[in-house]
């Protein structure tokens, strides 16, 4: 195989997201969240934000003069900091375990995609263009006082000043810009167009499944003011015994959070609410008592416990020492015997988190490791925080998307109830314990964190090796690289 013939031969080649699009037009609020989602299930991934490198290499921002196409001298610090970006690039792709590079700049003409698609092609890696077309001029006034207000480019400006420099700034690169052409020049180029943020879209040739991924994500999120409500059902008779799983039916004390939460929902004027439960009876008592419809989904359900349904966890360290051991040492990737992990959970919960992206006002009734997952998503929380996060009983949360980030307020109902977070421990057990033997699944693989790829740049493949016989006794499991999960810059406001 040639060298440049790398990517296309290698299914799962890293693969560098380029955004493309004048100012003002949502390309850094995709680039975040489409780095949180991807963070989310599994897939290492970074934003290298050009902005960034340019306010380090130019202190002091002036004015939109420094963006003039004919400003020869700012050119070359702007070319400059894209190739100091790309080495950086480089670094996270080839050396630090990344898998995805969102390249987060205006790339507004050929002659700079050019620039980079040679550099993919170069230390093969696959190119994906996402490309913001925006003409409504009341998103792009939205976008300026939402966001570029605020930004390190103008300190102490007042609002009319800062529409002012930034629009001329967009001017500045409109006279260069050169959108992608999807009929002739481009039309080899696999990318997707996001036209007037959501309204139509524009798909062209698509390698692999992570990109079909990236489609299907940028075509679900809309940008629309709502807010998300998350709780846990009221007490359970099985939270009151300290047993993890089954459907135990709500205790006194759940019964009085279920009116509480009644109350909540009509103090708050909540009427366009849609209410969602898992189909575990403590979550439908407590919608029932809210007297509005509401909708039971599967895929809400708790963590399946396996073997170990019903136990409290004093049980689960007697009858199951090793079990218990292991998951204190990594309980995001542990599966309980016959059941699920954390990550198993964010997998099964992804359909959930598309349809909230894309709903109004929605109050989710869920469970504790549910609520995890939900939370970590759009708090932009790693894998090893995950299954720590707190999501105490009789609490709502209401999450709300904001800028770059998600604004959480708090409101305790007032119901006293037990609680039931567990906070990490340090296992007793030496760490090099493994599953036990025979035993129903085995535990992810360790390995997976900042290992230099196997056919890195540097490194051709001499020649295809013999796959390795298939056991059927054993499941094989690809090395997902994600035990340690990147953030991007998320603004959270706790309130």
């Amino acid at each position: 195989f040639r060298f440049l013939a790398w990517a296309s031969y290698m299914t799962n080649s890293p693969t560098v997201i380029v955004m493309i699009g004048l100012p003002a037009r949502g390309k850094t609020y995709m680039s975040k969240k489409l780095t949180r989602y991807l963070n989310w299930i599994g897939v290492p991934t970074k934003v290298f934000n050009l902005g960034v490198y340019r306010r380090e290499a130019v202190k002091a921002y002036k004015s939109y003069d420094f963006f003039r196409h004919d400003n020869e001298e700012a050119m070359e610090i702007r070319k400059q900091c894209a190739l100091v970006a790309l080495q950086d690039v480089k670094a996270y792709l080839t050396e630090e375990g990344g898998q995805i590079a969102v390249f987060d700049a205006t790339n507004t003409t050929r002659e700079r995609r050019e620039l980079l698609l040679s550099f993919a092609k170069e230390h093969a890696y696959k190119v994906f263009f996402v490309e913001s077309l925006c003409d409504d001029p009341d998103v792009i006034a939205a976008n300026i006082m939402d966001v570029k207000v605020s930004s390190p480019d103008y300190p102490e400006r007042d609002r009319e000043s800062v529409m002012e420099d930034f629009l001329k700034r967009i001017e500045c690169y409109k006279v260069m810009y050169q959108p992608l052409d999807p009929d002739e020049h481009d039309k080899d180029l696999s990318f997707i167009q996001v036209i007037n943020v959501g309204r139509s879209f524009l798909v062209n040739k698509v390698q692999d499944y992570i990109q079909s991924k990236i489609v299907y994500y940028l075509m679900n999120i809309h940008v629309h003011s709502h807010s998300i409500y998350l709780c846990r059902h009221g007490e359970s008779e099985h939270n009151v015994e300290g047993r993890i799983g089954g459907d135990g039916m709500l205790s006194v004390q759940g019964k009085k959070f279920a009116g509480a939460l009644k109350g909540f929902v009509e103090q708050h004027g909540l009427t366009d609410l849609k209410v969602w439960t898992s189909q575990l009876g403590r979550t439908i008592q407590t919608a029932e008592e809210l007297g509005v419809p509401y909708e039971q989904w599967k895929i809400l359900n708790e963590i399946d416990a396996g073997v170990c349904e019903e136990m409290t966890y004093e049980m689960i360290e007697e009858t199951f020492p090793a079990e218990f051991a292991l998951r204190d040492q990594d309980k995001y990737h542990y599966r309980y015997p016959g059941g699920e992990s954390y990550q198993d959970l964010v997998q099964r919960l992804e359909p959930v988190i598309m349809e909230l992206e894309r709903q109004g006002n929605v109050l989710v009734i869920c469970h504790q490791a549910v609520m995890r997952c939900l939370l970590a998503y759009f708090l932009d929380k790693s894998a090893d925080d995950l299954p720590y996060l707190k999501c105490p009983l009789h609490t709502v949360l209401k999450l709300t998307p904001v800028a770059y980030g998600c604004k959480v307020d708090m409101f305790d109902l007032k119901v006293e109830a037990v609680n039931t977070h567990r906070d990490s421990e340090t296992s007793d057990a030496p760490s090099s314990l493994t599953r036990i033997k025979n035993s129903f699944t085995p535990l992810s693989s360790h390995d997976q964190v900042k290992r230099p790829r196997l056919y890195s740049a540097g490194n051709p493949p001499q020649s295809r090796r013999p796959l390795a016989p298939f056991i059927p006794s054993m499941q094989s499991f690809e090395d997902p690289e994600g035990a340690e999960l990147t953030r991007s810059q998320v603004s959270c406001l706790s309130a």
